[in-house]
């Protein structure tokens, strides 16, 4: 079990992993500068991540619901006649779990841009420190990116089955 550390600011609780609590190298001040980052956002109220956590209670559910709809509606096809409704039922219910991975990108590439900025701004790291920073939340920002793409191939891959589907 891992504990976590925290810390307060701008009267936010930011959740910390050991490592990078008590860590003392680049990769650990960027990503405490970019969980501040996310802090600042919530303390001012930025757009996409409102956006993002009104759509967290229906991604609860649709990404609980989608895969086993989507089967479902497919499953119906194996043994006769099929219907589309409630595999299209399924990509609505995906596609809420791919615009929320799509809302994400522009959540996380603000809170790295706002702790370069600060970890520039404030000196704390040199100017290779920084730029070492600054690769480290490039690579982390572009799992999110993989993620999104990745639901995004997939919501059209069931819009093109279903499409085929419909025609018949």
């Amino acid at each position: 079990m891992v504990f976590y550390q925290t810390i307060t600011t701008l009267r936010k609780t930011v959740n910390l992993s050991p490592d990078v609590y008590q860590g003392r190298t680049v990769s650990a001040a960027a990503v405490a500068a970019h969980e501040c980052g996310h802090a600042v956002q919530h303390a001012t109220a930025y757009s996409m991540l409102m956006l993002r956590s009104k759509l967290v209670p229906a991604v609860q559910i649709s990404s609980t619901l989608s895969q086993w709809v989507i089967i479902a509606g497919l499953g119906m096809f194996g043994f006769g006649g099929g219907n589309t409704t409630v595999l299209l039922i399924g990509i609505i219910l995906f596609g809420i779990s791919t615009l929320f991975s799509v809302v994400t990108l522009p959540v996380e590439f603000d809170a790295s841009s706002r702790a370069l900025n600060w970890l520039n701004t404030t000196s704390i790291t040199t100017n290779t420190e920084h730029q070492k920073a600054k690769d480290a939340l490039k690579w982390a920002a572009l799992t999110y990116v993989v993620a999104a793409l990745a639901s995004i191939a997939m919501l059209v891959q069931y819009i093109l089955i279903y499409s085929s589907r419909s025609e018949d």
